[in-house]
């Protein structure tokens, strides 16, 4: 339990994390907070929803705000999720554009450059998988992105080892204003146990299945109750896919896939909930779900207004 000081001196604020797919934005968040709230994957586009993690410390409370992947979006859902993207920026006290330094400055990052060079909000840029490149490709790095705009902090770290990760931590500090604590002290996400829950499933569906299927998959949870004398939590769920083809994948030679996904699944919802699990799961073809409004106001993509 973090024992959080009532003082004057106290910051708190609202911190995004931006930047092209894949470049390791949910991996730094989940080892900010200790515990994995987003999902990953080596595959582009897994964060669709804005993901909240909160970090507190006896000092301060910093609230990360994981993004969707700029990217150039082909269907409602992409144009949903870089609505989120964007979005995010006038929302936060300062935002952290992540890079990975083994890819060159291409047109997403040149997109999101623009974007941010029109704000006030700090901008820091964070330069990720340095433990992938040689300590003496960081200068040319850094200056390269330099010449792009002027950021007020670059900081060269590695999210998935942990490197300089603790100093990060103490400049985004220095840059956020004094303010109350949003959340209780132990808590780590504003997502409901649902949300998670979901997204866990999904994520073991982008490990275990070929490259067509993540983009065409969602989850929707449709039962999620305790049973009676016992500490069980039975849960079902239906996968989304938009084609017959891929219900077969994901269900693969009689049920293997669909069983594999389970037993993975169950695994982490249990270390989530902290109790045993009864996972049911089964598999839903929705013809061209992401375009389709309806649906993706069904599946909680989207909201009325959008």
């Amino acid at each position: 339990m973090v024992n959080v000081l009532n003082e004057k001196n106290f910051k708190s604020g609202f911190v995004s994390i931006i930047g092209r797919p894949n470049v390791g934005k949910s991996t730094f968040l989940n080892k900010v907070i200790g515990q994995k709230i987003a999902i990953m994957s080596d595959k582009p586009q897994t964060t669709r929803n804005k993901v909240q993690g909160v970090l507190t410390t006896n000092d301060a409370q910093v609230i990360f705000i994981d993004t969707p992947g700029i990217h150039t979006p082909n269907s409602k859902l992409g144009d949903f999720m870089m609505k989120v993207a964007m979005n995010s920026l006038s929302e936060v006290d300062a935002v952290m554009f992540m890079v990975n330094a083994q890819e060159g400055f291409g047109k997403d990052e040149k997109l999101i450059v623009e974007k941010l060079s029109k704000l006030s909000t700090p901008v820091f840029l964070i330069i990720n998988k340095i433990d992938l490149v040689h300590p003496d490709e960081l200068f040319t790095i850094i200056e390269s992105y330099k010449e792009k705009m002027e950021f007020a902090e670059i900081v060269p770290i590695s999210a998935l080892q942990g490197n300089n990760i603790e100093r990060l931590l103490e400049v985004l500090k220095k840059y956020l204003p004094e303010g109350p604590q949003y959340y209780p002290a132990d808590q780590v996400t504003d997502h409901p146990e649902r949300f998670i829950i979901c997204e866990l499933i999904r994520e073991k569906a982008l490990h275990l299945t070929r490259e067509e299927i993540p983009h065409s998959t969602a989850v929707i949870m449709e039962k999620l109750e305790k049973r009676e004398n016992t500490d069980t939590i039975h849960i079902m769920a239906t996968i989304l896919v938009e084609r017959d083809s891929q219900k077969g994948i994901i269900i693969g030679k009689r049920g293997t896939m669909l069983k594999e996904i389970g037993q993975r699944a169950r695994v982490d919802i249990e270390n989530l909930l902290g109790n045993k699990v009864y996972l049911e799961l089964w598999v839903k073809v929705q013809k061209d779900w992401r375009n389709k409004a309806s649906h993706l106001r069904e599946i909680g993509f989207i909201d009325e207004n959008y």
